[in-house]
């Protein structure tokens, strides 16, 4: 049965495709055609759901997902409005063309008060490190199950069979990973299995960069990745960072390659609206430049689904896709993945024969099939529970005892939050104290490479909570409270 609502689209209660989703995919489509002019007011979500015949819950979980994905925008009080999103498109998912060479194969303790006297007290852990994963949550069974099953039945695949670009088992299930949770249609030919995303990285300079080409890098960013440029011998231009997300390149000579993090900001968390990926994909077509998405943490999005990726917009023409499994899955293994567009795929495969691969191959043929076995996927959904908790826990402390120095922007994704300190404070001395007490919290302002007048200095303090239990983010939390009294005086 079908039912036309307010904004004039049908849902079809007897698809496969949740209601949700549906609602998700007509907003996108009258963002994207003009129908719906931005700044266009939605519909509140009691009466968008009386009309629709559904739950107020589902409107809410569709509008919040199109927040995530930067085509709407709500403010307390406000509701929900269009963003300026200009010619977006989700990309189509398309069945990728058989190819007859390949096989089906496929980052302790309680808080004290203001007038606590004692001084703090070292933890032994390194707690609020950003980006770690909790090892202790590994399925470390399941996953000895698996490489012992291997073992017993096709021992060879764990030592041959992955040379070049690595295991087609492994590039198979890569490649269904990503059409799932990510909008990339790609074939197993155009994947390569890579020794981490740094190694995915090294791959794309050796092949599409020469010494003195200028590589575009967000403006805070990665600092690692900055001396890794420089030490290749390439120049970086850095692109400040808005609400939208990086800035496009105005330089009079267009970089070579621009290196992103669309769906999850790093350091900042926020996503690139959808106009902004299209003016990026435009500008490379324009330039003839390359697109490259580090997509490090993407799938942990606590609300909605994962936004789609870059990649899966630009239907890889000219953007490369970096993933990695050291996020969500093992740090210890050092797997990861580049996925290349079509033409790219020659080229990589003789820079891959002069530099040879990195990945190790013990770990390919089982990691595929714990993912083939859904396994994989019983592993992520736990830990993304399990951090969903301990951020919410982690940002309501902070609002609750922390409001006098400083608040945090929920972007509801990502492996850490930033703590903007709106106070005198300074965010080096802050991360100077806290590391004489064992506390891993780094400086926001040391991310930024060129300070601009009215950023405000990115004064803040970086956040990991995935790594740390509940008790373990009390502990830290207490101990951070101390060193900003300690500090305001």
């Amino acid at each position: 049965m079908k039912q036309t609502p307010w904004l004039g689209f049908s849902i079809d209660r007897a698809a496969s495709t949740p209601v949700f989703e549906q609602i998700c995919a007509a907003i996108r489509l009258r963002a994207a055609s003009g129908d719906m002019a931005p700044g266009s007011k939605l519909p509140p979500t009691r009466v968008f759901a009386t009309e629709l015949g559904v739950s107020r819950s589902t409107i809410v979980t569709a509008y919040e997902q199109l927040v995530a994905e930067g085509y709407l925008s709500s403010q307390q009080g406000s509701g929900y409005r269009l963003c300026a999103s200009g010619e977006v498109e989700m990309a189509q998912r398309q069945a990728p063309a058989a190819d007859p060479k390949s096989g089906a194969a496929a980052r302790r303790g309680g808080a004290q008060g203001p007038g606590s006297a004692s001084p703090p007290q070292m933890v032994e852990a390194h707690i609020f490190r950003a980006g770690t994963p909790d090892m202790r949550l590994f399925p470390y069974r399941q996953w000895a199950k698996t490489v012992a099953r291997i073992c017993r039945s096709d021992p060879q695949a764990m030592f041959v069979g992955s040379r070049g670009f690595g295991s087609l088992a492994l590039r198979q299930s890569i490649c269904d990973h990503v059409a799932e949770w990510r909008g990339i249609s790609a074939r197993p030919e155009q994947v390569i299995v890579t020794a981490g995303a740094t190694d995915a990285l090294e791959i794309c300079l050796h092949a599409l960069a020469q010494s003195g080409d200028s590589v575009a890098l967000e403006d805070p960013g990665y600092r690692p990745l900055q001396y890794f440029i420089t030490a290749q011998g390439l120049t970086p231009e850095y692109l400040r960072v808005d609400d939208s997300g990086a800035v496009l390149p105005s330089g009079p000579v267009a970089p070579r390659l621009a290196i992103l993090t669309p769906s999850h900001q790093f350091p900042l968390g926020g996503a690139m609206s959808p106009a902004r990926r299209m003016e990026f994909i435009r500008w490379a077509i324009k330039t003839e430049a390359w697109i490259i998405e580090d997509d490090y943490d993407s799938e942990f999005r606590y609300a909605g689904r994962p936004i789609p990726a870059m990649a899966g917009f630009d239907h890889l023409h000219r953007t490369l896709y970096i993933g990695s499994f050291s996020k969500i899955f093992s740090n210890a293994l050092r797997l990861g993945y580049l996925i290349l567009p079509e033409p790219l795929v020659a080229s990589f495969a003789n820079s891959i024969k002069r530099f040879g691969p990195k990945a190790s191959s013990m770990p390919q043929q089982p990691l595929a099939d714990f993912i083939d076995s859904g396994e994989f996927y019983r592993h992520l959904r736990r830990v993304r529970r399990i951090y969903a908790e301990r951020r919410r826990f982690l940002l309501d402390q902070l609002s609750q005892d922390f409001g006098a120095y400083g608040y945090c922007v929920d972007h509801q994704a990502g492996m850490q939050v930033v703590f903007h300190l709106t106070c005198a404070l300074q965010d080096r001395e802050v991360c100077i104290r806290a590391a004489e007490l064992g506390l891993s919290i780094e400086a926001l302002s040391g991310f930024v490479q060129t300070p601009r007048p009215g950023d405000g200095g990115y004064n803040g303090l970086v956040l990991g909570f995935c790594g740390y239990s509940e008790a373990e983010l009390q502990q830290g939390l207490g101990l951070l409270q101390q060193i900003l009294q300690l500090v305001s005086r």
